[in-house]
């Protein structure tokens, strides 16, 4: 009330001082004015639909990379890291938490498995964050991860009764190999990826190619769980798809339903599988 403002809002007509002032197409205004024409404005959406927020930081990509790389440091310096939280289909029936932590490992003498895993990561991550929002992207890339870890235990060849001897056991190696590596969660990011290109009619030939050398690499060379990386493919095409058939305001709500239901589904087969294992192997 002391200052002298000399102009008014050209929207409240009220006296503004110059500290007040905000330039507008035609005139001034205060900035009361200007706070409430940016609250009534529509929010942006990413083309699924997603409220965007002003911060477009990568930020759970990079959280996911420092948490592969911190626990890679710690399997070099014990590797208990390793044994105690590698996804072992033989003990993912009473260890179930293995199954999401074995995708924040990696092999500790191979450090470019780490390096690859999280270059793609790096590559993807970024763009599905940005379309899917920070919360939706966390639960594709961990339902991928999970996804991943299923199919390992699905496609493992398990034991139905007491094993003979040490050439029988071989049989079954499958059952009792470890299991480390984000490549299920990253392929979910692929299988993500190729159904948002087809959304919003972007080409995803570059992504077919390095999806069809790493599949190819994993049925070709001993020692990479292309099961993993089929089953974290599947789960990230599902979860994408739900998404983008629930994007429309009225739906959105139930996005996380669907989510929940695909936990559901991944759950409850490896349930499934794990009850056709007699109890010694399990």
């Amino acid at each position: 009330p002391e200052r002298p403002s000399y102009v008014r809002c050209q929207r409240c007509h009220r006296p503004t001082c110059p500290e007040c002032q905000r330039p507008a197409p035609v005139g001034i205004q205060c900035v009361d004015c200007v706070a409430a024409a940016a609250a009534s404005m529509p929010r942006q959406r990413s083309v699924l639909g997603v409220p965007l927020s002003g911060d477009n930081r990568p930020t759970v990509t990079m959280s996911l990379i420092a948490a592969c790389v911190v626990a890679y440091v710690g399997q070099l310096i014990s590797p208990q890291v390793t044994a105690n939280f590698a996804f072992t289909p033989y003990l993912g029936w009473s260890e179930p938490w293995r199954a999401l932590t074995g995708a924040f490992l990696h092999s500790p003498t191979m450090p470019l498995h780490l390096a690859l895993n999280m270059l793609f990561l790096w590559q993807v991550g970024p763009a599905l964050e940005h379309a899917l929002g920070r919360a939706r992207y966390l639960a594709l890339y961990l339902l991928s991860a999970l996804g991943g870890s299923a199919a390992v235990v699905l496609l493992a060849k398990a034991p139905t009764r007491v094993l003979g001897g040490a050439a029988e056991a071989t049989a079954y190696q499958s059952w009792v190999q470890g299991v480390v590596g984000a490549s299920g969660a990253v392929f979910g990011l692929f299988g993500a990826l190729l159904v948002i290109n087809r959304h919003v009619g972007r080409s995803s030939t570059a992504l077919y190619a390095v999806l069809a050398i790493n599949l190819a690499f994993g049925f070709l060379y001993p020692g990479i769980s292309w099961q993993g990386h089929l089953g974290g493919l599947v789960t990230g095409i599902a979860v994408a798809g739900s998404v983008l058939a629930l994007r429309s305001p009225a739906r959105r709500p139930y996005q996380w339903a669907a989510l929940g239901l695909i936990l559901v589904v991944v759950v409850g087969v490896v349930v499934a599988k794990y009850l056709t294992v007699p109890v010694y192997y399990r």
